[in-house]
């Protein structure tokens, strides 16, 4: 179990962005412990500068010589034609001396494991990861660290640091998502631009109507910061601190480093100017600490002001590193031998040898004099820390020996720095690991509904199975529930998101509902598993779990998980290629957002929030539906149904046989019209959404 830094007196590393080779640099000058980059492919923020190969070796060896270490983002859902360069992307990462790779395809991550075991992965904040729970599946798969959500309060940090047998690493400070990470699709099935392949374009950003006096830009999140709270974050025990910020300048990524470096190495909590200095370096109207301390409310709203981007203006440009690598240096100067430097950093060393020492005639050496030879060093990137001589009496050795000595071991330290990260790496072959057994034959149907009106009498015909959550599954009367039975089968389906404290609400409710003869629960969450399988349930994956290839299938069966739904970003010949028991989406509005503050508060009022439902409107006019979820969580739904009632020649064609519906919105009436239009193939008028070709 990870200890916290009162336990060990280590701090937790300082993670810093580095969206492009000035940026690392930034990153080293302002004193971070570790960087976190993207290559040219696979990573979270395409749209930043990036590395491409030369300049990731490059980085590397620059990075690795001031003891800075470096993580590889391959953070984005991965198709199965892609595997192969995907894989190939990590084993040159690993070639190239990264010394992590930040991956959210549990799948992708899996292949990268079987084939790569030395390795490490830690599992980005797109795996979404928020509980101790998640830890333990996590280290099942060869996760070595998970970066937890966003939204964790202290309390939730703490307990995820406690009970996680991984490391934990926090945001501490920069932009914040209001969509809780990997679960936005909002850009995606909107505007075509995909979150979770990193090429989000940002709709939380933009203006939408709202009644007079509320916010126009309800989804719009301050940054974070939580330097006012460094003490806590020390004691808490996380293994690193990451500032975001991969598309931001490098004088950004400089000015945040120095100071969360210094609040670090004091442990203390930020001071007024200090907070200044960081709202001039990028600001939304100031800064937001609401999810850590569970102070969630309007005041965690913000956007870019013209203030803001004046004061950003007004910061010196980055243009190199000043700071030196500290060296020790070790010299001996001993009768009748050659004498020795030996010079290291603290990840290297090389030893050098030189001239013979002579007997002195008139004037020998003194350490004073070797001294001063020996840390003459000029225009390389070191400075002395510690110098040890050994020095015989009476002994004489040229000035220009002393430097010849210095300058042969300097060289030959910088040599051995540069021949540590080669500039080729093997070809690596990917070997599919395929599902256990060919996609079933026999054609299911499941549903998941939002309340227990939705399940009408023809549902109940039509469908194999029902997903409830369990709150509604507890409030039908035992006469119904056992006409119910005899028609379809109820199953469960669990919140998207299931904090440390809240787990013991929902083990009570799993309990209750499999005492009343529920076998299966809709799982969106690897860090849920424990839960359903402590109820005696069996795990069903829902969309959440962003299934894409082949891999995740066979990882999904490797935790137990059955029949998971695939992601709603495939296309139709992507879902012909996948294997294994799968159900495909081919009705409902999808959920696009889930988010942790309610902006039904925003968008209306309290009224309307306690009634569960909003429509957010945007500058076109185009209509999503909220829903509100316990614990005031809102769901953010498209604003038209996926629809695919008379394509049913094309779904069997691309081999999705099993099907998955989605009710949110729909009135019992509606429910059964959708009912008629896939048992009789209509079509219809309305505007939808085609799973796309």
């Amino acid at each position: 179990m990870p200890e916290n830094k009162m336990q060990t007196g280590r701090l937790p590393e300082l993670l810093c962005p580095a969206g492009s080779p000035l940026a690392l640099d930034a990153a080293i000058e302002g004193g971070a412990d570790a960087v976190y980059l993207g290559g040219l492919g696979f990573n979270a923020r395409m749209n930043a500068s990036n590395f491409d190969r030369e300049a990731l070796i490059d980085g590397i060896r620059r990075a690795h010589a001031y003891g800075v270490k470096v993580y590889l983002t391959l953070n984005t859902q991965v198709y199965d034609r892609e595997l192969s360069d995907y894989l190939r992307a990590a084993a040159f990462a690993q070639s190239a001396g990264a010394d992590a790779l930040i991956v959210a395809d549990l799948g992708g991550a899996a292949a990268i494991h079987r084939a790569l075991p030395d390795l490490a992965l830690h599992a980005s904040t797109q795996a979404c990861a928020h509980s101790a729970a998640s830890g333990e599946e996590l280290a099942k798969l060869g996760f070595s660290r998970m970066v937890v959500a966003r939204e964790l309060s202290l309390a939730n940090l703490r307990s995820a640091v406690q009970g996680s047998p991984i490391e934990i690493e926090a945001f501490i400070h920069g932009a914040l998502c209001v969509c809780h990470s990997g679960g936005c699709l909002f850009s995606s099935l909107v505007g075509g631009r995909s979150g979770n392949r990193g090429e989000c374009a940002q709709p939380c950003r933009l203006p939408y109507r709202t009644p007079k006096g509320r916010s126009d830009y309800p989804l719009s999140l301050k940054d974070l910061s939580l330097a006012r709270h460094v003490p806590a974050l020390i004691d808490a025990g996380l293994a690193s601190l990451k500032i975001e910020g991969r598309m931001r300048s490098p004088e950004y990524v400089l000015r945040v480093a120095r100071i969360w470096r210094c609040l670090l190495d004091e442990g203390r909590a930020a001071n007024e100017d200090e907070m200044r200095l960081l709202a001039e370096a990028f600001s939304r109207d100031g800064f937001t600490d609401g999810y850590f301390t569970s102070r969630i409310g309007h005041n965690m709203l913000g956007v870019r002001s013209e203030a803001d981007k004046q004061a950003r203006r007004s910061l010196e440009p980055f243009r190199t590193i000043t700071r030196r690598i500290p060296l020790d240096m070790s010299l001996t100067i001993h009768r009748n031998v050659a004498s020795e430097l030996t010079v290291s950093t603290d990840t290297i060393s090389y030893t050098a040898s030189g001239a013979v020492p002579a007997e002195a005639i008139n004037a020998p050496l003194d350490e004073q004099t070797v001294h001063r030879q020996l840390t003459k060093l000029g225009n390389t990137p070191f400075e002395a820390r510690n110098c040890r001589i050994e020095l015989d009496e009476g002994l004489m050795l040229p000035i220009s020996a002393l430097n010849a000595l210095r300058r042969a071991a300097i060289e030959g330290l910088q040599a051995k720095t540069d021949a540590a990260i080669p500039a080729a790496f093997d070809e690596i072959t990917y070997v599919p690991q395929y599902p256990i057994g060919d996609r079933a034959t026999n054609a299911t149907r499941s549903a998941c509904m939002v309340n227990a009106a939705q399940l009408t009498a023809a549902a109940q015909d039509y469908f194999d199975i029902c997903y409830l959550p369990a709150e509604h599954l507890l409030a039908l009367k035992p006469q119904v529930w056992q006409e119910i039975a005899t028609r379809t089968e109820l199953g469960v389906v669990l919140p998207p998101v299931i904090m440390d404290h809240e787990r013991e609400h929902v083990a009570s409710q799993l309990a209750e509902v499999a005492s009343r003869g529920v076998r299966r629960a809709l799982v969106g969450n690897i860090g849920h598993l424990s839960l359903v399988k402590q109820a005696g349930l069996t795990p069903e994956g829902d969309f959440r779990l962003n299934v894409t290839n082949n891999e995740s299938v066979r990882v999904m069966q490797t935790l137990g998980i059955h029949t998971p739904i695939l992601s709603p970003e495939l296309t139709l010949p992507q879902i012909r290629d996948i294997r294994g028991d799968v159900r495909t989406i081919v009705y409902g509005r999808i959920p696009m957002m889930l988010l942790e503050k309610c902006v039904i508060r925003e968008i209306a009022d309290c009224k309307t929030c306690d009634a569960g439902r909003a429509e957010l409107v945007d500058r076109r006019g185009t209509v999503f539906p909220v829903l509100r979820s316990p614990d005031h969580r809102n769901v953010i739904y498209n604003s038209v149904p996926t629809y695919m009632a008379d394509a049913k020649d094309q779904l069997t064609r691309y081999r999705a046989l099993s099907w998955h519906f989605i009710f949110s919105t729909e009135t019992p009436r509606e429910v059964d019209d959708v009912v008629d239009a896939y048992q009789n193939g209509k079509s219809t008028t309305r505007q939808i959404r085609r799973i796309n070709k």
